[in-house]
């Protein structure tokens, strides 16, 4: 068997759980920068503004089907705690609320709660963006030690369009995919590897603005901005509280701007940098990367894991020995995108899940490649989608060129030497997609707004917060940054106290004190 990042992706989330509940259609700007914020900052002097609506009950319920032990099982996430349930549902929503593409399509949507929930608890949407299923996101927070959070109110996971459990895009070839997912034959082959890729996207490129015509404009994040307001106007209600997680964070600010006076809270956790081109989105995704592997490889070492006493060594020549294709089948991107995968998972990652991951890359090291392959097929089943492409680059506003790439390539290669030549050649992967506009921001926003990151973020990394509360404050609106002390990603997923900062600012706007930091 050959291991892609592409391998398996019939039996991924968009396909298996849209039989429950799902459908779908088919040089850098200027912007306000924050000064980083400190821990045990006090609350806010400024005076506080009218304080916002609260969020509401919905008065019209959707069709929910029960989609609980499905789902659980298609992510491999075990039993569901007592008392869980999981509901799928559909709405009506319009492809473009612009009108430049007439019809309608049923979106997908998966609500969370507990036999226990309150029925007149008003729910949190969530959005996860284009870097994960807000379906696995939610369903590995129902999984982790959110129930208190969950006890309290429902949350509604709102896929993009074509992820998750949505109806998936197809409108690549088996090939294309495998081309674009795997790197074996650009790092090992005589073709340089920068512009292999670029090949490749531009062929997967081509395939898909066709296949979407006329609809293929349709898939950026204010068409997904648009959808969550469908949503809102289908449980009619006039204000929503509203949750994006990672590059979610940016359909969430989209909402803001298209859609602000219906939103009653507004929650930005882990978000992406702003104002940053291609190049500089995708370096401090990779610091976030390495971060992570550190503070995982500091934890594995002192649980006297497998990997020995200094775990990051050994994943580095792990990394070196894909790359040469010394593995059994498995290349060098395959192998990043698992250690991502494990790594960005929104599951908690216990003592028993670290050595249980440790022990699967010792075997790997040995030879043996059975252990780690669950965990090469979950990550590479997590992304490797046609509507994650078409999404990611939708939105890649600024993309990179192939020098800048190359250059790159061979600076990260040193300097971040897990994760980084994968992440150089792979800025080419959108490279020949028509160039989104820079994000437009919110422009007036009376609103407290929370915004929660952690220090070691593997899906956006951990810098972006300074521009994003600049952006907000420019708005108007008053913030308030959470910063948890640990690995992974989304931060509300992993900090019980960044559950409770949440929790609080959902019952009554209160923000908590800026610059609360949050032991890992």
């Amino acid at each position: 068997m050959r291991w892609t990042r592409a391998a398996l992706l019939a039996s991924t989330l968009s396909i298996l759980v849209t039989t429950a509940c799902g459908a779908g259609p088919s040089d850098r700007p200027a912007v306000a920068v924050e000064h980083p914020h400190q821990g045990g900052v006090g609350p806010s002097t400024a005076p506080a503004d009218t304080p916002p609506p609260a969020p509401e009950v919905p008065k019209v319920e959707l069709q929910w089907k029960d989609c609980t032990t499905p789902t659980f099982n298609l992510l491999s996430l075990g039993a569901p705690p007592q008392g869980l349930v999981l509901e799928c549902a559909e709405y009506p929503a319009q492809i473009d609320t612009g009108g430049n593409v007439a019809g309608m399509f049923k979106n997908a949507v998966v609500r969370a709660r507990y036999d226990r929930t309150p029925k007149d608890a008003a729910p949190l949407i969530l959005t996860s963006g284009s870097d994960r299923s807000s379906t696995a996101t939610l369903a590995g927070l129902a999984a982790g030690p959110a129930s208190a959070l969950l006890a309290a109110r429902p949350i509604i996971a709102v896929d993009r369009r074509g992820i998750g459990s949505s109806v998936p895009v197809s409108c690549m070839t088996d090939p294309q995919r495998r081309i674009l997912a795997d790197q074996a034959q650009f790092t090992r082959g005589t073709t340089d590897p920068v512009d292999a890729m670029a090949n490749a996207g531009r062929e997967a490129t081509v395939a898909c603005l066709d296949f979407l015509a006329p609809g293929q404009g349709m898939y950026d994040a204010p068409h997904a901005a648009a959808d969550i307001e469908q949503l809102r106007k289908q449980l009619q209600v006039e204000h929503l509280a509203l949750l994006g997680s990672g590059t979610g964070a940016n359909v969430a600010l989209n909402y803001a701007r298209m859609y602000g006076p219906h939103l009653a809270r507004l929650i930005l956790d882990s978000p992406q940098a702003i104002g940053l081109d291609a190049n500089g989105r995708a370096e401090q995704r990779v610091r976030g990367q390495e971060a992570a592997l550190t503070a995982w490889a500091q934890r594995c070492a002192s649980l006297n894991c497998s990997l020995g006493p200094d775990p990051r060594a050994t994943v580095i020549d792990l990394t070196n020995r894909a790359a040469a294709g010394q593995l059994p089948d498995l290349s060098a991107a395959a192998f990043v995108t698992t250690l991502n995968g494990y790594l960005g998972d929104s599951r908690t990652q216990g003592n028993q899940q670290i050595t249980e991951f440790a022990d699967a890359l010792t075997a790997l090291g040995k030879g043996d490649r059975g252990p780690i392959t669950p965990f090469v097929l979950r990550a590479a089943a997590a992304i490797a989608t046609d509507g994650q492409f078409v999404n990611r680059c939708t939105d890649n506003h600024e993309p990179s060129t192939p020098d800048r790439a190359k250059e790159r390539e061979t600076t990260w290669a040193t300097q971040y030497p897990i994760f980084g030549k994968v992440a150089a050649i792979d800025l080419m992967a959108c490279s020949a997609w028509p160039a989104a506009s820079p994000m437009a921001l919110p422009d007036k926003l009376n609103l407290p707004v929370l915004v929660m990151g952690g220090s070691a973020d593997p899906v956006t990394g951990q810098d972006g917060r300074p521009t994003v509360t600049g952006a907000l404050g420019t708005a108007g609106a008053r913030t308030a940054t959470v910063v948890w002390q640990g690995w992974g990603h989304p931060t509300v997923a992993h900090s019980g106290c960044a559950q409770q900062a949440l929790a609080d600012y959902l019952k009554d706007a209160k923000l908590p004190a800026d610059g609360t930091a949050c032991p890992a």
